[in-house]
């Protein structure tokens, strides 16, 4: 099958890619500059662990509260549109941060508001992005086109971002928010442009009540043990990954003893890794079984978590995000993949919303502990927890993550059959 649009130069994937590609790398590079930004603005008005873990806290929760909605919602509207009008959301956000910043008039409870709306757009607007990937690529270009994306996620957000946001937070706190705010508006634009791939429409059928839409998603990601496996173990690694990185702020500052740029450069060492993560995910994807590369990515996570409680200086911790960043990208190109081909198409969104809910869903629970962790046990308390419950993980999903999972695709019967229209 022939994309289209034709062929183009994202790297042969087609025109239509390249403009979800373009999308994508621009506003991510903004989301980048205000990962940087964003923790020294709170650290600006708080040094409190607590309440900086929960600005990240606010904006992981939406997806708790949104999942029922978003994933029913992106399967009954236009997913290029959704898409289109959460960037447009987010722009406008952002501006209103920026100004309030440039104003001198930013406060928690601005940032905290301005972080759960942005939350919220996310929870809507990403769960209908990542359903456009398979309708611009086909299947067997994938690995590729998610490789592509994860390797402009990692230059741009992590290696480029994170230092240029610090630096631009150094010249004015609001520049980097509107910087942010016009990568979102350039993303809108782009994706208003895409043209989707002409896919098989299901029969007409009809449209139930959204609990029990959304009750179907859930059961069939239950029922498919490959995916049902991969969600749990996600949503574990991000309550511990973001227990420690919800205060890397306060870690880097205080417990490395960084500068405000310092912390910019290592918040982008692990994109160096991450690059090379990207590069070597088709590669090692091709020649290795899925399983095995899930193991080892079990275990690399939990060494993370025990080398960022042991570093001593920057250096130490940059090579240990160096390598978590190689791990990192080569999860994600197994991870997204297997689902992407298992997931039928008339439910990607409903079954990506329950997969989302509970994989950000993680990441709030690990924002929302990261705080109390490090207040009680110091800094580095966040990651001796973390080492500790992936090692757990680590064990318990030894098992499951065995041939079996190489194989994920669903039945026809897995697939739930709503009652037709009556005549």
């Amino acid at each position: 099958m022939r994309q289209a649009g034709g062929p183009g130069r994202a790297g042969g994937l087609g025109r239509q890619f390249g403009l979800l590609w373009s999308a994508s790398a621009v506003s991510t590079l903004g989301d980048g500059i205000v990962a940087a930004a964003a923790p020294l603005l709170v650290t600006s008005l708080t040094r409190d662990p607590v309440l900086v873990g929960l600005a990240v806290f606010v904006q992981q929760a939406p997806w708790l509260l949104l999942a029922p909605v978003s994933g029913v919602l992106v399967d009954r509207v236009d997913r290029r549109r959704l898409t289109v009008a959460m960037n447009a959301a987010r722009a406008a956000l952002t501006a209103v941060l920026a100004g309030a910043v440039f104003a001198g008039a930013a406060s928690l409870p601005l940032i905290y508001t301005v972080g759960l709306l942005l939350g919220s757009c996310a929870a809507l607007g990403d769960n209908a992005s990542s359903a456009l990937v398979p309708a611009v690529v086909p299947s067997e270009q994938l690995p590729r086109a998610n490789s592509r994306i994860f390797g402009a996620y990692s230059v741009l957000n992590k290696l480029c971002g994170p230092p240029l946001g610090a630096a631009l937070f150094g010249v004015a706190a609001g520049l980097p928010m509107a910087v942010d705010a016009a990568s979102f508006a350039g993303a809108a634009a782009l994706l208003s442009a895409l043209r989707l791939l002409p896919r098989e429409e299901p029969p007409k059928q009809e449209r139930l009540p959204m609990r029990r839409q959304f009750t179907e998603g859930a059961r069939w990601l239950w029922g498919q043990p490959a995916v049902r496996t991969l969600t749990l173990a996600l949503c574990l690694m991000n309550v511990t990954l973001i227990a420690g990185f919800s205060v890397m702020v306060l870690y880097a500052r205080e417990h490395l003893g960084l500068s405000e740029f310092g912390y910019g450069v290592l918040m982008g060492s692990g994109a160096v890794g991450g690059l090379l993560g990207a590069v070597l995910a088709p590669r090692l994807q091709a020649r290795f079984p899925s399983s095995v590369l899930l193991r080892v990515g079990l275990v690399l996570e939990t060494l993370t978590h025990v080398g960022l409680a042991l570093a001593g200086s920057a250096w130490v911790a940059g090579l240990v995000l160096a390598a978590f960043g190689v791990h990192g990208a080569v999860w994600m190109g197994v991870d997204r993949t297997l689902v992407q081909r298992a997931v039928p198409s008339e439910l990607f969104g409903r079954v990506m919303s329950v997969f989302m809910a509970l994989a950000v869903g993680g990441s709030a629970l690990g924002a929302l502990i990261g705080g109390p962790l490090a207040r009680a046990f110091g800094l580095t308390g966040p990651f001796w927890f973390s080492a500790v419950v992936m090692a757990l993980l680590t064990l318990f999903a030894w098992r499951p993550f065995n041939r079996s999972i190489d194989d994920p695709e669903p039945s026809a019967a897995a697939v739930p059959q709503p009652a037709p229209v009556a005549n």
